[in-house]
């Protein structure tokens, strides 16, 4: 029986992976040949999606990216037996690309079945729960602190001193919430982990839920994930039959389960905040702090609020331990980041090592510099509501403090990448606009600041009264930023302020930005 890997991740379904996997199903029946098909998540690659892998006594061979309609004359070459072809790439694992990550949270991802949990058994999954619920409460909490996880969601909070307050916070009620509510453009990370390895994130909810006492846990995943939902609700299931959630976890005292809300598309439920309203079937406005979640979170009940890379980090410092991933990264930023790199590059995708490469050397060496061969001139880190960086800046180091320094944020590691054909007056515009569209409304500086920046923006676009005009743009910018509830209205200076700082040519009136050119 020759087993062969095709991805389900989205990336490889968008470009025709289901079609692929049925038509190898048709060949195999009409040719009696004998074939399994296992479909994964995704290595990461995502320039060479969909990637068939097949299991060769040297290993598992990967054919990409493959396309509907080649299977039949991939077949005929010879892809059962890794034969050589133009789109044969190897052994991934030996790939550049993925050799030289360094992959602690990926390291299952595109290799095990995402809905078998003897894969993920066979693959060191569940080592981490087994020594938590041996070392308990006190004990989780001291590794994941010593360990210096931070949110991977962009605020960067210690993992550590989140969970902490709410062990020790009053009430025999508590909860952990996973905010998959992922909606920065250019991310795609906790999708990936989602629909690749689900069991990491049940795992760390679970660990969570025994560090602080919370017997029920929450998946609050956007529903533009179909993919990610399916996978999601099918391995909780999986789990619960398994003795992983449930009334014992693994046969101890702890009691945890868990379940997926989907919600309705709204940016500002990304908002920790938000995003509990929307838990409670209210509508997603921003709440004021304090109280803190971690206090009065779901119901009014002591909450943790963890980016699904936060939660699917701490497996790996159970099992291993805290000063085993404090190892990894530079300064206050421990551990690896997936970043993910897209836009106009060549090697799009996802790329998990220790926080510390220069942000040159994410773009020109690991993505490859732009796809369509001009130069870079713009590189957007953290989503819509990240700064903009020109290459003057691209030795900055990939880490909080360092991208702080210069005026940025790392957000969730998102990377998208601009070529010289770029036009920053349009991107800061449509920070704007995307604001005015996404804001909930329940603050000033917010509500009325991101139209009136778009206004004005549009006067500048036209030559009215620029300088004039761009004085009050940053006037409004110092508003939003030290005014607003929450990092949507606060962050949308960001791209604003850093396209003006970096790019002022591309603001100047009409007449001068034709004569410049």
């Amino acid at each position: 029986m020759t087993r062969v890997f095709i991805p389900l991740d989205s990336f490889a379904v968008a470009c025709g992976a289901d079609e692929i996997a049925d038509d190898l199903t048709r060949i195999a029946a009409e040719r009696k040949l004998e074939i399994e098909i296992v479909r994964t998540g995704s290595r990461g690659m995502a320039w060479l999606e969909p990637l068939v892998e097949v299991e060769t006594p040297d290993g598992r061979i990967g054919y990409g990216p493959v396309e509907p309609g080649e299977v039949e004359a991939l077949v005929k070459a010879g892809l059962l037996d890794g034969a050589e072809h133009e789109k044969r790439i190897g052994r991934p694992d030996e790939h550049p690309f993925i050799k030289a990550q360094t992959r602690l949270v990926f390291r299952r991802c595109g290799i095990t079945d995402p809905l078998s949990l003897g894969d993920y058994r066979a693959h060191d999954g569940l080592k981490g729960l087994e020594r938590a619920i041996a070392l308990g409460p006190a004990g989780i909490i001291a590794e994941v602190t010593e360990s210096g996880l931070r949110g991977r969601g962009g605020a960067g909070f210690p993992t550590g001193i989140k969970w902490k307050t709410v062990a020790d916070a009053p009430g025999a009620k508590k909860y952990i919430v996973a905010n998959a509510d992922e909606g920065d453009s250019g991310t795609f990370a906790d999708r990936m982990i989602m629909e690749g390895d689900p069991f990491a994130l049940i795992e760390g909810m679970a660990i969570a839920g025994v560090a602080t006492g919370a017997d029920k846990g929450f998946v609050y995943l956007r529903s533009e994930y179909p993919q990610a939902i399916r996978i999601m609700q099918a391995a909780i299931e999986v789990a619960r039959k398994e003795g992983v959630l449930g009334a014992t976890v693994l046969g101890s005292a702890h009691a945890f389960d868990m379940e997926v809300r989907v919600g309705a598309g709204a940016y500002v439920c990304g908002e920790e905040t938000s995003l509990l309203e929307s838990l409670e079937g209210k509508r997603g406005q921003v709440r004021a702090k304090p109280p803190l979640p971690a206090h009065q979170g779901l119901f009014g009940k002591p909450t943790v609020i963890n980016n699904v890379i936060s939660l699917v980090s701490v497996p790996f410092i159970l099992a291993a331990g805290g000063a085993a991933y404090k190892e990894f990264g530079v300064g206050r930023s421990r551990g690896t980041i997936p970043l993910q790199i897209a836009g106009n590059v060549k090697h799009s995708g996802l790329y998990e090592t220790a926080f510390g490469l220069t942000l040159g050397e994410i773009v020109d060496q690991i993505g490859g510099g732009t796809r369509s061969g001009q130069p870079v001139r713009a590189v957007q880190v953290g989503g819509p509501l990240g700064a903009y960086f020109p290459r003057a800046l691209f030795d900055t180091p990939f880490d909080y403090e360092a991208f702080a320094a210069k005026g940025g944020l790392i957000g969730h590691a998102g990377i998208v990448v601009f070529d010289d054909t770029v036009d920053m007056l349009k991107q800061a515009h449509f920070a704007f606009e995307f604001c005015a569209v996404e804001s909930c409304g329940k603050c000033t500086p917010c509500r009325v600041g991101a139209v009136r920046g778009k206004e004005t923006l549009e006067k500048v676009m036209a030559g009215e009264r620029v300088e004039a005009s761009l004085t009050l743009v940053e006037d409004l910018c110092n508003t939003m930023k030290f005014g607003s509830l929450c990092a949507l209205g606060g962050f949308t200076p960001y791209p604003v302020m850093s396209a003006l700082e970096h790019f002022r040519e591309d603001f100047e009136p009409a007449p001068m930005r034709e004569a410049a050119e």
